[in-house]
């Protein structure tokens, strides 16, 4: 739950005005600045997002065999993910029930979690297996000591957890995706760890817009890097479904088999289920709060983001390749041909992001309006309205649950 009060400004006239930027893209208002630099707006999303909903927090060939684990950590919660004795992935807090010393840190294989404070360890699973000297301890006993445990769904290779217990599944939402990313078989695609997280001083979903706005491509990018995947070019599936938990847009290209880097074609194997109509454009998808996917028919950029506040977020970014990719002995040279191009347009599109960060925060930010070609922003938007509104009207209900019961108090008492 939002851990403080909530700050009278965003009031039922606020979230009211919200449903102007999730009408039809011609249509649509940008969300309004506070949206994305309040620290108490960002408590109310905790609520309305973080806390219900399936963040991605990794993949599963991070953690292949039995005994591997990472860590990672997502609006302030430090979490510790596991493969179990029976292969299965398990999400739990990583803060020890003792003394909240995090029980691990980084990536590694062990048989248990052990605090490296007072040595309280922990099973794969997060029951509490060993507790020294505690037998003196009036009333312990270690079943109340284990490690808070998450929801664990895993999608396309993509490791999703939820706070939430009573939380619906993920992949039923997922059914369009799916359709689109099939010939892709994102679960059997292979690709280095991310060996470090980025932190960005912007909020998450300037981050998130940002990655799925082909309005600009022509425009910021402009130049051989990029002109081969023309704005213009931007198609949109016609009608999502409403539960959906992802959405995308495609992108044509002007040749067959483009990729980001100087030679403009895939310079990896092609992902070999791939039609002639896959191979002429590329696919860029997001799966809010945390997942964002650029599709080409050689290579898939994934980026994680972690929000850890209204003006900072983390960003574990990563790339997927055709399975037996990494074989190749001109591998590492063919990354870095790759790496040394996109690092160019990565550079400008952070750039962008930090300096919007920046005008969000001016008396004069106001709410825009939108190209057909920013569809994706429009489409963001329309999933994140109704959970603002849904939220704001449960806390308003028990807000004034609160203060009848308060009122009713007082009568008794005055009487």
């Amino acid at each position: 739950m939002v851990n403080k009060p909530f700050n009278p400004k965003f009031d039922a006239a606020f979230f009211a005005a919200l449903e102007r930027s999730a009408m039809h893209v011609s249509q649509a208002e940008t969300l309004p600045p506070s949206c994305y630099t309040d620290p108490d707006f960002f408590e109310f999303e905790k609520e309305a997002l973080f806390n219900h909903e399936w963040l991605c927090v990794g993949r599963e060939d991070w953690i292949s065999n039995p005994g591997d684990y990472f860590t990672t950590s997502i609006v302030g919660e430090p979490l510790v993910i596991t493969r179990n004795a029976k292969r299965e992935i398990k999400a739990m807090s990583s803060v020890c029930q003792h003394r909240a010393m995090v029980v691990a840190e980084g990536f590694g294989n062990a048989r248990a979690l052990l605090c490296p404070y007072h040595h309280w360890a922990y099973s794969l699973d997060g029951e509490l297996i060993a507790a020294p000297a505690m037998d003196e301890t009036e009333g312990f006993d270690k079943k109340d000591f284990c490690l808070p445990t998450m929801q664990v769904e895993c999608w396309q290779g993509f490791i999703f957890i939820n706070f939430d217990h009573a939380a619906p599944p993920l992949a039923p939402r997922l059914t369009a995706l799916d359709a689109v990313l099939g010939n892709f078989d994102l679960k059997s695609a292979e690709g280095p760890r991310p060996e470090r997280p980025f932190h960005f001083k912007w909020n998450w979903k300037v981050m998130f817009e940002n990655n799925n706005d082909g309005y600009h491509a022509n425009r910021l990018h402009h130049g051989p890097l990029h002109d081969f995947v023309p704005s213009a070019l931007a198609t949109f599936p016609p009608e999502l479904p409403q539960d959906t938990a992802g959405y995308y847009r495609f992108n044509g290209t002007l040749h067959v088999d483009a990729a980001f880097n100087p030679t403009q074609k895939a310079l990896f194997p092609r992902f070999p289920k791939l039609t002639d109509e896959e191979r002429k454009r590329m696919l860029f998808a997001n799966l809010p709060p945390t997942l964002s996917l650029v599709v080409t028919v050689d290579s898939v950029i994934y980026m994680i983001l972690r929000a850890d506040s209204a003006g900072t977020h983390y960003l574990d970014q990563g790339v997927l390749y055709a399975p037996g990719t990494m074989k190749d002995p001109l591998f590492a040279k063919r990354v870095e041909m790759s790496t040394s191009a996109v690092s160019d347009i990565i550079a400008q599109d952070l750039h962008v992001d930090e300096m919007v960060q920046v005008g969000l925060q001016s008396r004069y930010a106001v709410r825009g309006r939108y190209s057909w070609q920013e569809r994706a922003q429009q489409e963001l938007n329309a999933w994140l309205v109704p959970r603002y509104r849904a939220t704001f009207q449960r806390m308003s209900e028990t807000a004034a649950s609160a203060q009848g019961r308060l009122a009713a108090i007082d009568v008794v008492v005055a009487d």
